[in-house]
């Protein structure tokens, strides 16, 4: 079953699509955004290869995108979050370019593309707000880059988790204690590790004293931020990359 989606009441509204339009743009927006069935862990909003028809908005849980390399393993390129868009990067294609996978129950806004670009160029706020969007997909492709590009597997996990944190922290949860839905075999996938170096940096960290891991290995809290962020050895360019809030230390 699919419903039209309400942006004016939605809690997401300052962080996603319809941040700055006015009422009557908003109610134009929404007559395009559909809403689905939720989407069950491992089941795929989309796969790589399909047509491109729609960009995604997460309302809640987890997506993580990937790709598949020649021997067919993945490689994941991302992990999405409540109120990111995916798909956005392949407007300019007529096939998704990765595939899009519910890490937990997902809830995703579906915004058809044809109409999408339609009404972005009647609504220039709106037209901004994509240009926006599209230059935040640029910067996670270098954040790929700055983090596979750190020395040690310690900095790459402490950048990691500050980047996770800064991100529920603009979404207004906590940026002490969040949930990592993604599995330990994602996350080494990710930064470039095996999974066996990511489960001993991660016993080391607790020996120290700068995280705590409870909750069957998926509740983590960061107990000394100041000592992640000298341990990630970030730059004030590389921390704006990164897409970390400095105000998070603490």
């Amino acid at each position: 079953m699919v419903s039209t989606a309400h942006c004016d009441t939605c809690s997401l509204h300052p962080l996603c699509l319809p941040i700055g339009l006015q009422d009557n743009d908003l109610d134009k927006l929404e007559k395009i955004i559909r809403r689905g069935r939720p989407i069950q862990k491992g089941d795929h909003l989309f796969r790589q290869g399909e047509p491109f028809t729609s960009v995604y908005a997460v309302r809640t849980g987890t997506l993580k995108t990937y790709t598949l390399t020649n021997d067919g393993e993945e490689q994941i390129t991302g992990f999405h979050l409540a109120s990111e868009l995916v798909g956005l990067s392949n407007f300019d294609t007529q096939l998704y370019t990765c595939s899009a996978k519910a890490l937990e129950t997902t809830n995703v806004c579906e915004i058809p593309f044809e109409s999408l670009d339609d009404l972005s160029a009647e609504l220039p706020a709106l037209r901004r707000q994509l240009l926006r969007t599209m230059g935040k997909e640029i910067r996670d492709d270098q954040q790929m880059m700055l983090l596979l590009s750190k020395k040690s597997a310690e900095e790459r996990i402490a950048s990691f988790l500050l980047n996770l944190a800064s991100r529920f922290k603009r979404r207004g949860f906590s940026d002490k204690t969040f949930r990592l839905s993604m599995s330990r075999a994602d996350m080494a996938n990710y930064l470039g590790l095996a999974v066996e170096t990511v489960s001993r940096v991660f016993t080391r960290f607790q020996k120290q004293d700068l995280i705590e891991i409870t909750g069957n290995a998926k509740e983590i809290s960061l107990l000394d931020q100041k000592a992640l962020w000298d341990l990630a050895a970030l730059s004030e360019t590389e921390r704006c990359e990164l897409d970390i809030i400095v105000s998070s230390m603490g």
